[in-house]
């Protein structure tokens, strides 16, 4: 996915403001062995590319004044209440070096799971994206969790989910191992079962 941008070299919140009503927004791409540059960005084709959840976790060629890079979307800031992107930031990245990137999750099998199937429980997800570290050219679009085989009052944990070769979760290299998703009973079906045992 190609980002079309152009340097920018008056700085400053005025100078932004200005820039905001030409329909361009302003950002800066940093990291690497190269300083950080101040750049701009047409407003409507990077708002409607935010809309797009690759962009959020994929590699993107940022084109500035026709140089390419490979770099990463880290941040951008949305105005309170006005639909505009006011500001973004990207992150050279070196494919010789593993990187760290919050990936989404995919739920699949939810109708199927005998948790919701058989038992009519309801899916939490306690986690709709994972932090992994891997490097540029493994790096996925997103990781699937299977809850096929899943049942009311059980989960699935981070060491549960199939990761691509190459990519490691931040989580499991930290030591840790918590809750990805759940299925539980909702609320009320224990009392509205006993009731009629009762009467």
């Amino acid at each position: 996915m190609e980002v079309i941008a152009q340097k920018r070299d008056v700085q400053g919140k005025g100078a932004s403001r200005r820039l905001r009503r030409t329909g361009k927004t302003p950002g800066v791409i940093y990291g690497g062995d190269k300083p950080a540059v101040n750049i701009e960005l047409d407003h409507n084709a990077l708002y409607y590319a935010l809309k797009r959840e690759s962009f959020h976790a994929s590699v993107l060629t940022l084109n500035l004044d026709g140089v390419k890079e490979a770099v990463l979307l880290r941040d951008f800031v949305m105005h309170p209440f006005r639909v505009e992107v006011q500001h973004v930031d990207f992150q050279r990245v070196d494919k010789a070096h593993k990187i760290h990137v919050s990936i989404p999750l995919h739920f699949i099998n939810a109708d199927i799971a005998p948790g919701v199937k058989l038992t009519g429980g309801i899916v939490n997800h306690i986690m709709t994206e994972l932090d992994v570290s891997c490097l540029v050219d493994s790096l996925p679009e997103f990781i699937e969790v299977d809850l096929a085989e899943l049942t009311v009052g059980h989960s699935l944990h981070v060491s549960d989910l199939k990761l691509p070769e190459g990519v490691e979760s931040v989580l499991t290299i930290k030591g840790e191992d918590p809750a990805v998703v759940t299925i539980t009973v909702p609320r009320g079906t224990v009392a509205e079962e006993e009731a009629p045992t009762e009467a």
